[in-house]
């Protein structure tokens, strides 16, 4: 059958696509296309699992050719049956999944103590050094004469010591100012403390000194000589700091007060804490200039000199009251200045002009009798038993009194003295220090005072450059403070029974004491007062002193 006219000149017909037909297409290629990527994913892991195969076969390959120490290693690590467990073995050497390990990992660095450490620390071999060295067996000699190691040394036969025993006399001195090893510094300690803590999941990481309160210095018998253990605090003066100079600090003889005075015409009481030192109480003497100030020996009363004055003052505490007191019937001195009050309480000693010395009685402050020196007195010091008086005079000369009598028991020269400056006895009767012009403090014994015409003095302390201007005793004879106010930072604390200068006194490198102008012990020596030009009581704590 041939085609009709119509179909002539027509090519094969092609069959005709819908839109649908399209659509459908493109779905199944989509299909398809996440089929390939789930396939290749699958051969991924596939070859992955080879992989892993093939890692356990090598860990398989290396456990079977090790040495016979290293399978005893094994047996002790995995138990003994490790030839029926090389399967679990192999998955403990090919590793738990990630997460589980760094779980494993902590507390395996946690407990780094276990027994098979130790055991297998305890079979290693220390490996033998390559040479020897005999320099290194030589034990270096280390000169202790040096002014730097004197300190150390324990007895004059120690001039020569090694090394290794100075470690240990450095350690020694350090431990002893600390009061033992310090919690830092012990590992075991610090060890066994970590480990508490991360036994009772504790995450307090304080350290002990800041989570404990009390003293932390133990005391001894004697006080050490070399270093002396203080600590600065506050001016006792902090809440009402003096405008100029400060020219005296006293502590209370009963209570845990101090008192301040200075130029400018006030004197003042505070509560001596160590930590605030709040003011208690202030007078205001007017146009009045504090020479001296000092306490009653009960404590009741202050009796204060002034600068360019012949009258002084007593302050009654206990009644509140200021009383004046004009003139001394039978002295003749134009000013009163320097002046010491007996132990007892019974006397009080003004020093006047042209070398006379005023007794008077302590309750009605009048004229009991006067006393003459040759020349001019610079400054006195009753005993502790307030039976003697030490004058000591520009010319350098001391004259020993009988209070009761008012009779001079013995004059000495005082050794290499070109004018005396300043005098303090001890407490315990046993020493009389003497400060000159030219900076020496010779320190003599009371016997050698009073039995000698030129006595040789105990010791010379040469360590101020300028003129010794104060010089005081703490109430346990153990040490003497001597210094200067004609010079910044010229104070000195001694160590009496070996004669030594305490090293780390003053420790400043920066000026904070300035002009020394009076100087005081707390009752007990558990504090040290320093006044100075800048009108601050600088306080220091003394550590080896339990009490105020």
């Amino acid at each position: 059958m041939r085609p009709g006219p119509g179909a002539a000149g027509l090519g094969p017909l092609k069959p005709s696509v819908s839109k649908t037909q399209v659509g459908g297409s493109r779905k199944k290629k989509k299909k398809m296309a996440k089929q390939l990527q789930r396939l290749a994913e699958e051969e991924e892991a596939a070859a992955l699992e080879v992989e892993e195969a093939e890692r356990r076969g090598r860990h398989l390959q290396a456990l079977s050719g090790a040495t016979g120490a290293e399978r005893e290693l094994e047996e002790l690590l995995f138990g003994d049956c490790l030839a029926a467990e090389e399967g679990e073995l192999l998955q403990r050497l090919a590793g738990p999944p990630r997460h589980a390990a760094e779980e494993e990992g902590s507390l395996l660095r946690d407990s780094s103590d276990s027994e098979v450490e130790n055991e297998a620390k305890s079979t290693f071999v220390a490996k033998a050094p390559a040479w020897v060295d005999e320099d290194d067996e030589a034990e270096e000699k280390i000169d202790m004469m040096h002014r730097y190691r004197r300190d150390l040394m324990k007895s004059d036969a120690e001039k020569i010591l090694t090394k290794k025993k100075l470690k240990i006399r450095l350690e020694e001195q350090f431990q002893r100012a600390m009061g033992g090893v310090p919690a830092w510094a012990d590992r075991e300690n610090r060890k066994k403390s970590k480990r508490t803590r991360s036994d009772s999941g504790s995450d307090d990481n304080d350290d002990d000194l800041l989570c404990r309160t009390g003293n932390f210095i133990t005391t001894s018998e004697s006080l050490p000589r070399g270093i002396l253990e203080m600590k600065s605090c506050l001016p006792a003066n902090q809440e009402r700091l003096a405008e100029g100079k400060l020219s005296t600090v006293q502590f209370h003889p009963s209570a845990q007060v101090v008192m301040t005075a200075g130029r400018d015409r006030s004197v003042s009481l505070f509560q001596v804490d160590g930590i605030r030192n709040p003011k208690i109480q202030s007078i205001y003497l007017e146009s009045f200039p504090i020479y001296k100030a000092r306490f009653s020996a009960d404590g009741e009363q202050v009796i204060a000199t002034g600068t360019h004055h012949k009258m002084f003052y007593v302050y009654d505490m206990m009644g509140g009251s200021i009383i004046p007191v004009y003139q001394v019937r039978g002295m003749e001195d134009k000013f009163v200045k320097n002046f010491e009050v007996s132990p007892d309480g019974s006397f009080m000693l003004l020093t006047g002009t042209s070398g006379y010395l005023h007794l008077l009685s302590m309750k009605t402050k009048e004229l009991i009798s006067t006393m003459k020196v040759n020349g001019r007195s610079t400054a006195s010091a009753f005993t502790s038993d307030s039976s003697k008086v030490y004058s000591y005079s520009k010319e350098g000369e001391v004259f020993i009194w009988d209070v009761r009598s008012r009779k001079c028991l013995h004059k000495f020269e005082d050794e290499g003295s070109l004018e005396g400056k300043c005098i303090a006895v001890s407490k315990n009767n046993q020493y009389v220090a003497c400060g000159s012009v030219s900076g020496v403090v010779n320190l003599y014994t009371t016997d050698a005072c009073l039995k000698e015409n030129n006595p040789k003095p105990v010791k010379a302390i040469m360590n101020l450059v300028t003129s010794a201007t104060s010089v005081t005793f703490n109430p346990t004879t153990e040490i003497l403070a001597v210094a200067s106010n004609e010079a910044d930072e010229a104070v000195k604390l001694i160590h009496i029974p070996s004669y030594t200068v305490f090293s780390n006194f003053p420790v400043f490198r920066r000026k904070q004491i300035y002009l020394t102008q009076s100087m005081d012990f707390s009752p007990r020596s558990g504090f040290f007062s320093i006044a100075n030009n800048k009108g601050k009581a600088l306080l220091y704590r003394l550590k080896h002193y339990s009490d105020f």
